[in-house]
């Protein structure tokens, strides 16, 4: 098995992660540091980071929380935040880790798994898989600035392309509804910034076909075996919102 898949399979982080942290000299095979994410682990080898020794986690565990705003999404903090594991801790026995990303003032649906070819899958940008949002802006929004989102902005990494946007339904005029299919790096509120708005508030909502019914904020549940067969022949160009 490769290396940054035998990590994922772990469940120390997704298979991109792991990639990373062998390139990074965080990863040692039978005490020697190993770089290439590529090195076929042998049955043999011995696998370690940060000094604990690996192991495939045999059990699969697919856990779905509500993210509150306030907590970093990452196993652990080099400045002490609170994390999304302090959420998950005392569920779970088995090490899980998240899917992509929410940033530390967004809330909303995070999907952790010990999964490393779902993660992977997921992850790929190939799957186009739809997230939906929930935004509350400083300012209402003009019938103007929502033509030029759903247009698509060219911002400083290329074009920003959403599958819908509107305001919400019986919400207030600074309470806007985004779908969209785009992975990059804080994209909604990099749409919102580049036309002089500040989200005060961000929520997601729906997430690869998955919701937050009867989940409250804060809270987490596991995956159905239904849900889980459905992620893993998922298609993103198969959903429906």
């Amino acid at each position: 098995m490769r290396l940054n898949k035998y990590i994922a399979h772990s469940g120390v982080c997704s298979r991109r992660a792991a990639a990373e942290l062998v390139k990074g000299g965080e990863i040692s095979i039978n005490g020697a540091v190993e770089l290439n994410p590529s090195y076929m682990v042998e049955e043999e080898d011995v696998v370690e980071y940060k000094g604990r020794k690996l192991k495939q986690e045999k059990n699969k565990v697919y856990l779905l929380l509500n993210k509150p705003a306030g907590f970093v999404t990452t196993l652990d903090d080099e400045q002490g935040r609170k994390t999304v594991m302090d959420l998950v801790k005392k569920k779970v026995s088995e090490r899980v880790y998240p899917i992509g990303r929410l940033d530390m003032n967004t809330s909303g649906l995070l999907l952790l798994t010990n999964d490393g070819d779902l993660a992977h899958k997921l992850s790929h940008p190939s799957q186009e898989i739809i997230k939906i949002y929930q935004i509350t802006l400083n300012n209402d929004i003009t019938d103007e600035d929502i033509q030029k989102i759903r247009d698509g902005l060219e911002l400083e990494d290329g074009l920003a392309i959403v599958d819908k946007v509107d305001r919400i339904k019986g919400g207030e005029a600074n309470e806007v509804g985004m779908q969209l299919h785009m992975g990059k790096n804080r994209i909604v509120r990099r749409i919102f910034e580049h036309l002089g708005y500040h989200v005060n508030r961000l929520d997601r909502t729906y997430y690869a076909g998955l919701t937050k019914k009867d989940l409250p904020r804060g809270f987490s549940r596991f995956l159905n075996k239904q849900e889980i067969i459905g992620l893993r022949h998922f298609s993103g160009k198969d959903q429906t919102t």
